[in-house]
């Protein structure tokens, strides 16, 4: 099953690359959005910052295994 989904998203990449090629906005605002691929390898990018900078904040807001712990103050 999983073998037949990956053959599926396959596909459906190619076919959106080769869309792509066909589909070009001419009158993009900026030139580099003109470049054949440019919104695939844009979202891959970004989707690539999005996971490295959440590793990065892991690192930085990650609390202790007893964080939420309860606390007993015995009086």
């Amino acid at each position: 099953m999983v073998k037949k989904l990956w053959i599926l998203f396959s596909i459906v990449l190619i076919a959106t690359l080769i869309a792509e090629v066909y589909y070009m906005h001419p009158h993009a605002k900026f030139e580099i959005a003109n470049t054949p691929f440019f919104h695939a390898i844009f979202g891959f990018g970004s989707c690539a910052a999005i996971v490295i900078v959440s590793k990065v904040l892991g690192i930085f807001l990650k609390r202790k295994e007893d964080y939420y712990k309860e606390v007993r103050h015995d009086e």
